[in-house]
């Protein structure tokens, strides 16, 4: 019989020494993430916007109109995903796909879409500087306890766990590159490597593939429940949303 501990209980990275990926950006790079008129996610930022007030749907609906000014509605949202909605676990990007289909009545964007990231780093950015404050209520143990498991099971063919890199190994390098602690801080990030803005499950996914494991389907609820725990454990740290990395 497996004996799972409560979530305090466990060997996490003390919360004084948790730390942001953004400390580990040259100067340059960092100087870019803070200035929005060099950030490339600036151009996904403008068309989020956009999106923002742009009517839709049988009845002509914009987020707009049901929520009203973004910086005042959105503030803090952001910050606050995931959560359990009606008995299902949604992340951000869920949650403006079900709002699409429901309230607009329009086809749910795509996953990694370029309108689904959009709208998701317009509403994510409305939490700039604001604490993570990932829910960790009754609702929610068993998501949290789930995510947990999927954060420490070894997986793929080099069976390795995002424990051992991010939890043991941070700070030590891999292939010459510094291992950082993963918080999910930034999301949905620019990547270098992408060339584009991307999610917190097409990251998971790139590591998934990384150990030769067989990643989960789209939208899958593992993804979430890890991303629940991430957030979890990044409590309390500050949103930095819109994010680059290389």
């Amino acid at each position: 019989m497996v004996v799972l501990l409560p979530l305090s209980a466990r060997a996490d990275i003390p919360l004084h020494e948790r730390q942001s990926s953004t400390l580990l950006l040259s100067p340059s790079n960092r100087a870019i993430q803070e200035d929005l008129s060099q950030n490339p996610a600036s151009f996904w930022l403008m068309e989020g916007e956009a999106l923002w007030q742009q009517p839709a749907g049988p009845q002509q609906r914009s987020c707009r109109s049901c929520h009203g000014p973004v910086e005042v509605s959105m503030k803090g949202v952001a910050a606050r995903y995931p959560r359990r909605v009606n008995q299902q676990l949604l992340n951000l990007e869920d949650q403006i796909n079900q709002c699409r289909q429901t309230r607009q009545q329009q086809t749910p964007w795509k996953a990694e879409s370029s309108p689904l990231l959009a709208m998701s780093v317009w509403v994510a950015h409305q939490s700039k500087g604001m604490p993570i404050e990932a829910a960790d209520h009754t609702l929610q143990q068993d998501d949290l306890a789930a995510g947990r498991r999927l954060y420490e099971q070894r997986m793929g063919q080099i069976n390795l766990s995002c424990a051992q890199c991010h939890d043991q190994r941070w700070g030590q390098k891999l292939a010459g590159v510094v291992i950082p602690q993963a918080h999910p801080t930034g999301y949905p990030i620019y990547r270098l490597e992408w060339q584009s803005l991307g999610s917190l499950e097409r990251r998971l996914r790139n590591c998934m593939n990384a150990v030769r494991a067989e990643p989960y389907a789209t939208g899958a609820l593992e993804w979430r429940q890890l991303e629940l725990f991430l957030k979890w454990r990044a409590r309390g740290m500050a949103m930095e949303t819109p994010a680059l990395r290389p």
